[in-house]
């Protein structure tokens, strides 16, 4: 399936959270909105949207601190999954990190979500042992 993956621009907005939504990646606890604004201010360039047919139907933010780099909000429409999108979205971001001289990329996979630690296994990433933790500093609600 042909995808064209470009910038993410404020117009997707809407349709980036309804995907968001539809992918079960909002939880009450983060605002979406407030998460794009975030992520405009701070390496814009690694927000990157997908699309089929003129449809908005993939998400993925990458991030690179200058030691690790990280992916967030990989989403494809479910109804678009299981042909390769997930994979293509990726492998643009990994490119992108690449570029900046990214050594390593880091997901954060809730522990329930076998679907998809299923699927980054798929694409070459492998557990590490480490405990992952955090500490808000701003809430959404």
């Amino acid at each position: 399936m042909k995808i064209e993956i470009r910038l993410f621009q404020p117009i997707d907005s809407a349709a980036v959270v309804e995907l968001w939504k539809d992918c079960n990646l909002v939880v009450a606890w983060n605002d979406p909105y407030r998460d794009i604004r975030r992520k405009l201010q701070v390496q814009p360039g690694l927000f990157l949207v997908g699309f089929v047919s003129g449809e908005l139907v993939a998400t993925v933010m990458a991030g690179y601190e200058g030691h690790r780099g990280w992916l967030n909000y990989l989403a494809v429409a479910p109804q678009f999954r299981r042909q390769g999108l997930g994979r293509r979205m990726v492998a643009e971001a990994e490119s992108r990190l690449r570029e900046m001289g990214c050594p390593k990329i880091n997901v954060q996979i809730r522990a329930s979500n076998a679907e998809v630690i299923e699927f980054y296994r798929r694409i070459g990433f492998k557990p590490d042992e480490v405990v992952s933790m955090g500490k808000r500093l701003e809430t959404d609600e």
